[in-house]
């Protein structure tokens, strides 16, 4: 018959094996919400001096958690869910233009026109002729453009399990930090500090990346508008999202746009897309990102350009969050691991 401590150690082995899989079917369960609540959590820390504010107006927490949430949602919900069917509409338009103009052949006309633009051309590629350029890349971006349309209403319940779970932590943010720091193998002053690099990484992820990346799109489709460059909506979509990826940015867009200005003659409007850009656009991420996220430091940019990329693959939208996140929370722990270790070398020294 077993002893008292062998039947201890078998309910402690199964009471583990219990428990690691009830973990990994919640994991699996919760898996596909993964960006929604990643974008809870970043819209929680971003929002939080805000609710505090409304806090002190509004005593009762539930109504001031709402109120904090619906300004959210008035605020970043739905302008992106509409900037985002309007950015999918104009893509289309745009591609069909594109294949109309392709098949139709007046883009030899164009090449006669402007010699310039040919030799560029030939100089880029000199065997594939734009109808065969045509026939490989359009299918492909439709078929693509097709996909994310479909994925729409996935999004959309994202985005409302977003809002969900932020109004809770907002109205339970203290009972929730409480819990968790119950669970983690940390004293205070460490759980502090682990805590205080994920909030300042969220912080400078949404204030110093996202804001200031929406702010340089603006700024160039405010350009484009001016010197009469079509389907703003888009290349401002795109300049922004250039502008969250390290070592890219939205000269990617507004170099080719100038020069295709100063190729078609119109010289005037080429410098002053050329100028706004290099002035304005890409000198304004050095102007506003101190001032938004203050003190927080950025990180170096490979590590953070890993993560992001890494991050945008393994979460889909979310990693943008995710992945820079992860990488503060990993640093954050191997300092952590260093101070101890530190520690128990001066104890044992004294020893």
């Amino acid at each position: 018959m077993p002893s008292t401590d062998e039947r201890r150690r078998l309910s402690l082995g199964v009471l583990l094996l219990m428990t690691t899989f009830g973990v990994a079917l919640c994991v699996l369960m919760i898996g596909p919400y993964i960006p929604g609540l990643a974008w809870a959590l970043a819209l929680a820390v971003a929002a939080t001096p805000m609710h505090r504010r409304i806090s002190r107006w509004i005593r009762h927490p539930s109504i001031a958690a709402g109120v904090s949430t619906g300004i959210v949602a008035l605020g970043l919900i739905i302008p992106a869910v509409f900037v985002g069917w309007q950015v999918g509409s104009q893509a289309t338009q745009v591609l069909d233009k594109v294949d109309q103009y392709v098949q139709s052949g007046n883009w030899r006309q164009t090449l006669r026109q402007y010699p310039l633009l040919r030799s560029t051309l030939r100089f880029v590629n000199t065997e594939q002729t734009p109808e065969q350029a045509t026939k490989e890349i359009v299918p492909e971006v439709q078929r693509q453009a097709g996909e994310q349309l479909r994925s729409v209403p996935w999004g959309l319940v994202q985005a409302a399990l977003a809002l969900f779970t932020l109004f809770f932590l907002l109205r339970d943010r203290t009972a929730v930090l409480s819990s968790i720091r119950k669970l983690l193998p940390m004293t205070g002053e460490e759980a502090d500090y682990f805590f205080a690099r994920i909030g300042g990484m969220t912080h400078a992820t949404i204030y110093g990346t996202v804001i200031v990346a929406l702010i340089q799109g603006g700024l160039g489709g405010v350009m484009f508008a001016l010197v009469g460059i079509p389907h703003v909506l888009l290349w401002s979509a795109v300049m922004a999202g250039l502008s969250m990826i390290p070592t890219a940015g939205a000269f990617v867009v507004w170099i080719p746009a100038a020069v295709m200005l100063a190729v078609q003659g119109h010289w005037t409007k080429a410098v002053i897309v050329a100028g706004w850009g290099a002035i304005v656009v890409s000198s304004i991420d050095n102007i506003l990102f101190p001032t938004l996220v203050g003190k927080e430091m950025r990180l170096h940019t490979l590590p953070v350009f890993l993560t992001i990329i890494g991050g945008l693959t393994l979460f889909g939208a979310a990693g943008l969050v995710l992945g820079p996140v992860t990488l503060a929370a990993t640093v954050a722990l191997i300092d952590i691991i260093k101070r101890r270790t530190v520690r128990e070398g001066q104890r044992e020294a004294k020893g």
